[in-house]
């Protein structure tokens, strides 16, 4: 952060409504996160053919409301998220719990105008239900940064549910309840004690270490920067995350944050005996230009710029073994500089180390310091 003179708040939140639309939002995207593509696509044929089709088009590109969900009330499980989201009036449900309507804060003139123009348009399109050509240009080259190349007709599509608010109100919570129901109701048991352990966890250590310090571990990785700049955190554990964080500024004083609280010796299918943390490694570690990387990363910090002029590779190659190492939390990265910088995490890879021949001598594996 900036300004390291004091530590800032930290507020913490607890509910497993975010998994039920976090993991919603990781098995739409299983690659990005380190999921087996085929359990992914298997959990997801649970739901009914006209709302998964719903999902798939739309949700990627909405993504999780983690503003929304931080204001539900106690137990914030969920079915309250479920009772919440139905008392909205459907023409608006999908207004209110994206934030449409309230005006984004920044020190950023640019991201401010954008936005504006964001909120905008999507209001502009839910009142009047016809969506320009001009619309889905902005959009496209808006997503495209975020999900790579957008096709144009997955942004028309989404748009043009966008354009029947009432319809996509209540579609959208005919979706979420049969997700539920189908899939989430069950696994909200397994993943319920796991978060509790996490935060306990989290909560424990936070008095011992610097915040800069309970930051990087917690988000296995990654470096406090400008970017989280705020002098109030709201932090919650997640399950499906892991070992990646969701985060967003609320204001321009509170920043929230969900940490993966997955342990190293559980994976995220049921009853799989291989911990995801350890195949995520071993497949990370199983790449010579991966290996390369680490073997520079290990005794200094570097862009991937510098990395790509010193393997004589591409940028977007690099970028992309540096992604892998990252999900295998093998790696820091700092968010200080004009580009990002990486670091080994040297204890992360004795821990992979320490959990293979744990896992190959049926013992418990450990946690990277």
């Amino acid at each position: 952060m900036t300004n390291t003179t004091s530590s800032p708040k930290i507020i913490w939140d607890f509910g497993t409504a975010y998994e039920l639309f976090i993991s919603l939002h990781v098995l739409l995207e299983p690659e990005y996160f380190g999921i087996r593509p085929s359990y992914a696509a298997s959990a997801r044929a649970r739901i009914p053919a006209a709302e998964r089709k719903l999902l798939e088009e739309l949700y990627p590109l909405l993504g999780v409301p983690l503003k929304w969900l931080n204001t539900l009330p106690a137990p914030k499980d969920a079915i309250s998220a479920l009772w919440a989201l139905k008392q909205i009036p459907p023409a608006e449900r999908m207004v209110e719990i994206y934030g449409v309507r309230e005006p984004y804060k920044s020190d950023n003139p640019e991201e401010v105008e954008k936005h504006k123009t964001f909120r905008d348009i999507l209001l502009r399109i839910a009142a009047e239900g016809n969506v320009l050509s001009t619309d889905v240009d902005f959009f496209q080259k808006l997503f495209s940064k975020k999900h790579g190349n957008m096709k144009r007709e997955a942004v028309e599509s989404a748009l043009n549910w966008w354009s029947r608010p009432e319809e996509l109100g209540e579609a959208f919570l005919t979706a979420f309840q049969s997700y539920y129901h189908e899939f989430f109701e069950e696994e909200e048991k397994r993943i319920e004690p796991v978060l509790r352990a996490g935060l306990e966890r989290a909560q424990a250590l936070a008095p011992t270490v610097s915040f800069e310090e309970l930051f990087t571990d917690l988000s296995q990785g990654l470096q406090l920067g400008d970017e989280f700049n705020a002098s109030t955190f709201i932090i919650a554990p997640a399950f499906w995350v892991t070992p990646l964080v969701f985060f967003e500024k609320f204001d321009q004083d509170t920043m929230f944050l969900t940490f993966g609280a997955r342990p190293a010796d559980m994976s995220v299918i049921p009853g799989e005996i291989v911990p995801d943390a350890l195949v995520r490694s071993l497949k990370a570690l199983a790449d010579p230009t991966r290996l390369k990387i680490m073997r520079y990363l290990t005794h200094e910090s570097l862009t991937p710029s510098e990395i790509a002029r010193r393997l004589q590779l591409r940028p977007p190659t690099v970028t992309h073994h540096l992604k892998e190492l990252r999900l295998a939390g093998l790696v820091e990265l700092s968010l200080m500089h004009e580009e990002n910088r990486y670091t080994a995490r040297k204890q992360a890879l004795e821990a992979v180390y320490e959990n293979l021949n744990a896992f190959l001598q049926g013992e418990e594996t450990k946690e990277p310091a």
